[in-house]
């Protein structure tokens, strides 16, 4: 029922949020960092959340408090442009509170927390930059935390990848809507969220689970490595991002989004094998999967030859 109420409530909400955003003015114009050719409204965050709480309202409602807090952030970014410093502060306090909501109160769990969303909320911003990409991507993972987790935590991924496949109705290319920064915060949020819950069962879930949030995670690494290697700001928004390489170099942009959907599947399915393994081979076979696939992309995203960092 999770996945279906998510999901019904999601195509319901995202026209309205959509129709919301173009009154308010938080609308996507076409530039140099955008592919779209037309304005786009944002709120899609709003939608996602609305089709998480009604699933979750009933189950564990403190949940929604920092994918709430998160949005609200995205959503003040979206309208103003915040400062780094100061958008950074508030991941952190947000981090805080999730580890508060998902872990044990102890120093380690909370520190887990915190860096675990402010890494994820900005992977996911990052990875959001074609139709359907992020959703599609955060969607594949959120089914592993589902199979791996037990209670809330499998009710909440179960939930999150039903609001998305809904969202992704009004997302898919051409979008009528975007996530926004409200909606791609809040959505590393919550797969930060599903993350330290699965941590907390035994090593080989733990293990498992860190290649859910693979595909994000490496895009991130690999923009991280590119931009150290090129000089250039770590902060400054270019177009040499793994989708953005695969679309110049002939890639459709519908056929890139499908492939790094169908690798997030494919990690996925790694990490619910992995979950099942002894503790000891479990993380080693997740060690080598990550050291292998990252090595991979960085080597071949990263050369200065396949990108420049202002086209």
């Amino acid at each position: 029922m999770a996945l279906i109420v998510g999901f019904v409530v999601a195509v319901v909400a995202s026209p309205i949020a959509a129709r919301l955003a173009t009154r308010l003015g938080l609308v996507a114009h076409p530039g140099p960092l955008k592919v779209h050719t037309r304005p786009v409204p944002y709120l899609g965050g709003v939608a996602v959340l609305v089709a998480l709480a009604a699933p979750m309202a009933g189950v564990r409602p403190s949940l929604l408090v920092p994918l709430a807090l998160a949005g609200a952030l995205g959503i003040a970014d979206d309208a103003t442009d915040l400062p780094p410093v100061l958008r950074l502060v508030v991941e952190v306090a947000i981090g805080l509170t999730a580890a508060w909501v998902v872990a044990p109160h102890d120093a380690a769990h909370v520190a887990l927390g915190a860096l675990v969303v402010l890494v994820l909320v900005n992977a996911v911003n990052l990875l959001d930059g074609l139709d359907g990409l992020a959703a599609g991507v955060a969607a594949a993972g959120a089914l592993g935390f589902f199979v791996v987790c037990s209670g809330a935590p499998a009710t909440f991924g179960l939930a999150l990848a039903g609001a998305l496949a809904g969202f992704v109705v009004w997302n898919a290319p051409p979008a009528r809507i975007y996530l926004g920064d409200g909606g791609s915060y809040l959505i590393g949020t919550a797969l930060a969220m599903l993350l330290v819950a699965a941590s907390q069962r035994h090593a080989a879930v733990a293990s498992g689970a860190v290649l859910f949030v693979g595909v994000p995670v490496a895009d991130t690494a690999v923009a991280i490595v590119r931009r150290v290697r090129a000089r250039t700001p770590l902060l400054r928004g270019d177009r040499g991002h793994v989708y953005d390489q695969l679309v110049d170099r002939g890639w459709s942009s519908k056929l890139t989004v499908v492939a790094c959907v169908a690798a997030q599947a494919a990690l996925t399915g790694a990490g619910i094998g992995i979950a099942v393994l002894t503790g000891g081979v479990a993380v080693g076979v997740a060690a080598a999967i990550v050291t292998v696939l990252g090595a991979a992309a960085i080597f071949a995203f990263t050369s200065p030859r396949t990108w420049t960092s202002d086209r």
